[in-house]
């Protein structure tokens, strides 16, 4: 009888040790669940920041922003570039409008822009020479091409806001959500501008009164070219308006653009009334290629 009886214990022992090994493993993967559900939790109510995933239909709902860019050739070209296409590709609707200051459309910005993933439209104008000397405003002719494109492409059935988004600066993401909401001309603060930390229109009871600026405060429009946005509209609606070329005065272009769209009073502050900076005038530094072989040259050539 014993021996039955220890045949049958030994038979099921095994058994009866892989499912206590089961429920033991088990008990240890809900364990570690729970663990890690409770740090992600926490790490949720500290630093982690995630941006709301829009819908389709809301997607579409968003005025498109026109970023209009005046690039040209030189050593930083690329790396200006990849820092704003790296910015600009997290921007729901958004269009990308680059102008070369060139004959023709380069191969470098052609293949750039292919790859970069922003909707974009690639366009070209050489500015003539007599109009490159210093002091001379610059990238009139690129802008003026921008604007000519969006009238004859874009019709007053589309919503949508122009930016001029110069390739030598630094933009948050928040400055996009701020502008979106213009309905004529908005304004908002730069850093990094002016010989100062920041330039900004001052605002009393949500109108703008005046300029806290380092140069020229005399300005009808005392601001930089990155400090405004215009809604399509306005643009269509005003075909004549255009950046001057003849009679321009450095440091003028905005005002000399925007007189003629607007008035100071009907100006639309953003970014918390003009107390926030979104946007910097960055500059990359220029580079020392000192060292650039000049006899001696690479047997390949590599795109910088």
């Amino acid at each position: 009888m014993k021996s039955v009886f220890y045949s049958r214990f030994f038979i099921l022992l095994p058994w009866v040790l892989i499912v206590i090994i089961m429920i033991d493993v088990d008990t240890k993967r809900s364990s570690v669940r729970n663990t890690a559900q409770f740090y992600l939790s926490r790490l949720g109510n500290g630093q982690r920041h995630e941006r709301p995933v829009l819908s389709g239909k809301n997607r579409t709902a968003l005025p498109v922003i026109y970023a209009i860019t005046p690039t040209y050739n030189r050593a930083v070209q690329k790396a200006e570039l990849t820092r704003l296409c790296n910015t600009f590709r997290q921007v729901p609707q958004f269009h990308w409008i680059v102008v070369e200051d060139s004959n023709s459309r380069t191969e470098l910005v052609s293949r750039f822009l292919a790859r970069c993933g922003v909707p974009y439209t690639h366009l070209n104008i050489f500015t003539p020479r007599r109009f490159k000397r210093i002091g001379m405003p610059r990238a009139t002719e690129q802008r003026n091409t921008a604007l000519s494109w969006l009238r004859q492409h874009r019709s007053f059935k589309d919503k949508g806001i122009v930016f001029f988004a110069d390739d030598d600066n630094t933009y948050s993401l928040e400055l996009f959500e701020e502008m979106r909401s213009t309905r004529r001309v908005a304004v908002w603060p730069v850093g990094l501008v002016g010989g100062r930390r920041y330039e900004r229109p001052v605002v009393e009871k949500g109108k703008v009164v005046g300029w806290y600026t380092g140069w020229r405060a005399d300005r009808p429009f005392a601001i930089d070219m990155a400090g405004f946005a215009v809604n399509l509209q306005v643009i269509l609606s005003n075909p004549r308006a255009l950046f001057k070329r003849r009679g321009a005065k450095p440091g003028m272009q905005e005002s000399d653009f925007l007189k003629q769209i607007t008035k100071v009073e009907d100006l639309e502050p953003k970014a918390n009334n003009c107390t926030k900076v979104l946007v910097w005038h960055t500059r990359t530094e220029k580079v020392n290629l000192g060292n650039e072989p000049k006899l001696h040259q690479d047997t390949i050539h590599i795109e910088v």
